[in-house]
């Protein structure tokens, strides 16, 4: 008789898909017989640029120093003294607000630049480009890639010198799928922890919103795909530990505004008293003068479709940082409301986020095939998850059981 194969000890295997909401999952049936536990999971207040590093640390934003892309730094912004900037600052904005151009320009930019990190000018007007610095400049998941250098999960596995498998957030979901299956399968390793990025369904929701055809296709894809791959694992390992977790949901938009405008025509000038991004559902300001502050303060506090967040909610959601980086004032939109236009975009979008994180459409999501004692409850508390994992796979290897 043929000798049998010897399995791997366990794998735990952490899947991320960006955008997979509480809501939105409660609207299909998802991995039902393999999945034992579902929960809600609070998410942070911001976008991806906020969420994803919190995750990998397990901190809040004001002490990893992440929160948006652009942060008005005229001092320090890389673009001051780009040729290539100036250049484009003179090309007439039909031109210059093509996404196409935009997209090879800000690959040209890229490269000179020699940024690791997602990088993407959007729709920051490149006349304003110098008076703001670019904040993710390096990879999340290398070393030394969060801002203020604090550890992630993946500096922590390097550390214990264990085989872990690392999706590439550049690839595709079918290249990190088939990676991932072939780490899985390779007899000379003995992959113990495996961080699987999967991006598609935010794209998917932004475009068409949470209802639609395309996302229960999406979902039954994943549903098959992530079957696929604990299958496979468990042809390899004698167990498999799957924890499917999301960074944020989705919200269906409703309407925009044009709160650009509205601030522009106090006659206050940008660069001189002010100085905004207008990001996709909240504008954050800097004030160069307390004129300014006064004006646009008051501009803003009869709004009915946004609120200016106080120190105490931004304290709360982590997002109050002492240097005032990422703004001095915050305005946030109501849920399902976008600005329009924005330093993110020209249109209006099906689907967004970004909004208040108690907000049942931004909540998060996670789901695990085994039971655990701790749950985590925020996406800060994944970190941890993700790092008891590891030391129970490290103690096992050990032959010293579960810590």
């Amino acid at each position: 008789m043929p000798e049998r194969k010897q399995k791997k000890q366990s794998i735990s295997l952490c899947v991320f898909i960006d955008a997979l909401g509480w809501e939105i999952l409660q609207r299909h049936s998802f991995l039902p017989e393999l999945l034992v536990h579902k929960q809600p999971l609070t998410t942070i207040f911001g976008y991806s640029a906020t969420c994803d590093p919190t995750i990998l640390t397990g901190v809040l934003p004001r002490e990893h120093g992440h929160f948006s892309f652009y942060a008005y730094d005229p001092a320090r912004s890389p673009f001051r003294k780009s040729l290539f900037v100036q250049l484009m600052r003179l090309c007439p904005k039909a031109l210059s607000s093509r996404n196409r151009v935009r997209n090879i320009a800000g690959k040209i930019i890229l490269k000179r630049l020699k940024y690791t990190g997602y990088f993407n000018i959007y729709n920051m007007p490149f006349s304003l480009l110098p008076l703001f610095d670019y904040t993710e400049k390096k990879d999340l998941y290398q070393k030394e890639g969060i801002n203020n250098k604090t550890p992630t999960i993946m500096d922590f596995a390097r550390e214990q010198g264990i085989d872990f498998f690392l999706a590439n957030w550049k690839g595709s979901e079918v290249e990190n799928l088939e990676n991932l299956k072939q780490a899985i399968k390779d007899p000379e390793r003995a992959v113990s922890f495996a961080y699987l990025y999967m991006a598609s369904m935010d794209a998917i929701l932004h475009k068409y919103g949470s209802i639609h055809e395309e996302v229960t296709k999406k979902m039954a894809w994943y549903e098959r795909e992530l079957q696929k791959l604990y299958n496979t694992a468990k042809e390899e390992y004698t167990e498999v530990r799957l924890f499917i977790f999301s960074d944020h949901g989705m919200t269906d938009v409703h309407a925009d505004y044009d709160l650009r405008s509205i601030v522009e025509r106090s006659g206050l000038k940008f660069g001189k008293d002010y100085a905004a991004v207008y990001d996709s559902t909240m504008a954050r300001f800097w004030f160069l003068n307390k004129t300014a502050e006064n004006v646009i303060t008051e501009i803003l506090k009869p709004l009915e479709f946004g609120t200016i967040l106080d120190d105490a909610t931004l304290h709360a959601w982590g997002a109050d940082f002492a240097d005032h980086r990422y703004g001095d004032l915050f305005f946030l939109m109501k849920a399902g409301t976008l600005i329009v236009p924005s330093h993110m975009g020209e249109r209006s979008i099906k689907g967004m986020h970004g909004y208040d994180p108690d907000d049942k459409d931004s909540v998060a999501s996670f789901c695990s095939n085994v039971k655990l004692e701790t749950y985590p409850k925020r996406l800060d508390d994944l970190f941890f998850l993700m790092k008891r994992e590891i030391e129970r796979n490290l103690a096992e290897q050990d032959g010293e059981g579960t810590p």
